[in-house]
């Protein structure tokens, strides 16, 4: 323990530094308190190295309060705002591309089905397609296929 408390800002620094690879990569940046509290950490081990603020205990104590409150007060809109944004861009995937020949007839009604890697996929077209018409997927769902004839894509 001796050795920790000799080497304060060394040893604040690594904790900062263990926080922040908490924060990053087990948690995912969900939760912001880890992020304030290792960046304090490591910028107290900073100062606390440069001879900017006293080594000891209580100096880190209200150090690390102060800082994490401040970055607290700073950063927490941005990053809120930051982390709720959403992506609506449609997703490309393998199957994206996939095409074939109906063996039923395909309306928006979904009643036709198509096997494909082991799934049965409900088929729906925006109007009617008859069966032997070779269709391209153009939209998927969960468990739904959205196809068009293929020379019309």
């Amino acid at each position: 323990m001796d050795i920790l408390i000799n080497n304060l800002p060394q040893t604040l620094m690594i904790l900062g530094v263990l926080a922040l690879i908490i924060e990053v990569a087990v948690l995912g940046l969900s939760t912001f308190i880890l992020l304030f509290f290792g960046i304090s950490l490591i910028a107290t081990g900073a100062l606390m190295s440069l001879g900017i603020l006293n080594d000891a205990l209580s100096t880190a104590l209200w150090s690390n309060t102060v800082i994490t409150a401040a970055l607290a007060v700073l950063l927490w809109r941005p990053l809120k705002k930051m982390q709720n944004k959403v992506d609506n861009k449609p997703i490309q995937s393998d199957f994206a591309e996939l095409s074939f020949v109906l063996n039923e007839d395909v309306s928006i009604a979904g009643l036709s089905t198509h096997h494909y890697s082991g799934i049965s996929w409900q088929l729906k077209s925006e109007y009617p397609i008859a069966s032997g018409t070779p269709v391209i997927v153009v939209k998927k769902e969960v468990g739904v296929m959205w196809v068009s004839p293929a020379n019309e894509s």
